[in-house]
């Protein structure tokens, strides 16, 4: 993080496939901007992709925020499982269906790996459903592997991630 300015600009991942994922995103994408000492910067498109893991389940509606923050990793991570909750997720089957999913991909260029997070996200560099609407905001931004947003994005081009027209979903 530069010292001059206390901000740290964060990328997190958004998505959705149970109840009305358009709104829960929404409220989400609002919610987060009302953080203290938070403010959200930038956001990408919606994008509808198939589930990753467990596949029987509805396909997710996905989207990426830039905000710009004084909170701590840790102390953003609360309060995006904070928002999960509120938003009714329930944790009972991995890669499962979600009202709500928030994952803190890219705080600041930091690296950490501990106990409760990791950042950058470990699987960031290999999920087209992320690196999609993250390469909208942030194309040139360099990853933990060495490379770009749109390099590994090029390396995902054999997974489906479809941009939806706001009045699609």
């Amino acid at each position: 993080m530069d010292r001059s300015d206390p901000e740290a600009l964060v990328y997190l991942s958004l998505g959705s496939n149970q109840g009305n994922s358009r709104r829960l995103l929404e409220e989400a994408v609002r919610a987060l901007g009302d953080l203290p000492q938070t403010r959200v910067i930038a956001r990408s498109g919606l994008y509808r992709t198939a589930p990753v893991g467990y596949v029987d389940q509805p396909d997710f509606l996905n989207q990426v925020i830039a905000l710009r923050t004084t909170l701590t990793p840790h102390d953003l991570l609360d309060a995006t499982q904070d928002l999960e909750r509120a938003a009714g997720r329930e944790r009972s089957l991995r890669w499962g269906p979600r009202t709500l999913d928030v994952d803190l991909l890219w705080y600041d260029g930091m690296r950490l790996d501990d106990e409760r997070l990791q950042l950058p996200h470990p699987r960031l560099e290999h999920r087209r459903f992320v690196l999609e609407p993250l390469a909208e905001l942030a194309p040139g931004l360099v990853l933990a592997g060495g490379g770009t947003v749109a390099a590994a994005l090029k390396r995902t081009a054999d997974q489906t991630v479809e941009r939806c027209d706001v009045t699609e979903v």
